[in-house]
């Protein structure tokens, strides 16, 4: 039995994008469809018997009609294959209010064939052409639907956050105490583990995140934990596998060095379990950082030879530039600009100026300083490359005629 388990889709992210002229929509938006395409394209090339999507398909709550019609499509696509598909639903997936439709209700009510939507925990039947098997379904979990206000009165977050883990172990015991253990079982769970590494969905957080220990989830009747939620791809256990996605594309630069993709799991007989990591082409982020020394005579110069070392070539770009500040206004933004002209996107070029110290004068009190006694001690702290007579001379000569002129 062949499973490809994938997460954290988040069309909507429309972050580094640009108009596509043809369509009207963002070219970011085409970056997401992309690698959800080839997650569909994987599925019906490659035998595969179940898909299992482990939540937020969307960014908003509350997505565009054209974001829902592209995501209907491709689930449409592996349904009308026979391959079933199981949908999770993940904390973006819910409304802002109780009681108002998730973002992918239209399936269960419309009841299309081979498309399981999992909105609340339980333990789903699923059959496949390669046999049954079971998903315990852990979505994202409500505070509100789990513990009344009256519950929550007076307690700290940490107090809440013990309550809710408890709730939802029991929860996940009772169901793996009903289990048919004669049949592959995986957990299907959107949540945070307190040992998994953050990545981009920090700055996507809608409300608080409630964190899980992994043993919550590592219970021996699991063959596998397929998890969404977390953006950055990980493997947390062994036995069974704790296993992370991460996210179909990369949404900030901290995700610049993170490989993106979906996990193809196997059950072979007797339970035996193999598991394998497939990348997708996700939109490349490129940091190009450059230091300018004080002495360089051509800033710009300095940026462009960095920038030529790097294929930036349909990549989101930024270029930060450490400068000293007597050079800063040398930088010639629309040259580096030019450079970058095959870039998808230019997120920034950011200018880090050192502030240069001036120099006190050491020993001197600036009060009863005559003009020229003052201008020899600024040279003395200067140490310039030009003989000081010469330029007291020269400074000497400008404050006469600047006296006779009064």
């Amino acid at each position: 039995m062949r499973i490809l388990h994938f997460a954290d889709l988040h069309l909507g992210v429309e972050t580094y994008g640009r108009i596509d002229p043809t369509t009207g929509l963002s070219s970011r938006l085409g970056d997401f469809l992309s690698a959800f395409d080839e997650v569909v394209a994987y599925a019906l090339n490659n035998d595969i018997d179940l898909v299992l999507f482990c939540g937020d398909a969307y960014k908003s709550r509350e997505p565009s009609q054209t974001h829902q019609r592209e995501f209907a499509r491709r689930i449409w696509k592996l349904a009308s294959a026979d391959i079933p598909v199981f949908l999770l639903i993940g904390n973006h997936d819910l409304p802002n209010a109780i009681g108002r439709a998730t973002t992918m209700e239209i399936f269960h009510t419309l009841a299309i064939k081979h498309v399981t939507v999992a909105s609340q925990p339980g333990t789903y039947r699923i059959e496949t052409k390669a046999g049954p098997l079971q998903v315990v379904a852990l979505p994202w979990a409500r505070r509100s639907a789990l513990l009344s206000r009256e519950e929550t009165k007076n307690l700290t977050f940490d107090e809440v956050n013990e309550r809710m883990e408890r709730i939802l172990t029991d929860r996940l015991n009772l169901e793996v105490a009903a289990l048919d253990r004669g049949l592959p079982t995986i957990l299907a769970a959107h949540v945070s583990l307190s040992n998994a590494k953050s990545g981009s969905e920090r700055g996507m957080i809608m409300g608080h995140d409630y964190v899980l220990l992994q043993s919550n989830v590592a219970n021996p009747a699991f063959d596998y934990v397929a998890l969404g939620h977390i953006h950055k791809k990980q493997m947390l256990g062994e036995n069974p596998p704790v296993v992370y996605p991460g996210s179909l594309q990369r949404i900030d630069f901290s995700e610049e060095e993170d490989e993106k993709g979906f996990f193809v799991v196997e059950i072979g007989q007797e339970r035996w379990l193999s598991f394998e990591f497939h990348p997708v082409k996700a939109r490349r982020f490129l940091t190009i950082k450059v230091n300018v020394g004080a002495q360089e005579a051509d800033p710009t110069q300095v940026v462009l030879k960095a920038i030529a070392r790097h294929d930036v070539t349909d990549a989101i770009v930024r270029v930060q530039v450490a400068i000293p500040e007597r050079l800063a206004g040398l930088l010639n933004e629309g040259e580096i600009r030019r450079a970058l002209k095959d870039a998808h996107f230019i997120a920034a070029i950011a200018r880090d100026v050192a502030r240069e110290r001036r120099p006190r004068m050491a020993g001197w009190s600036a009060e009863g300083l005559t003009p020229l006694e003052a201008l020899k001690a600024y040279l003395e702290v200067k140490k310039t490359d030009v003989p000081i007579k010469s330029l007291l001379e020269y400074g000497e000569r400008l404050i006469r005629e600047s006296e006779s002129e009064e």
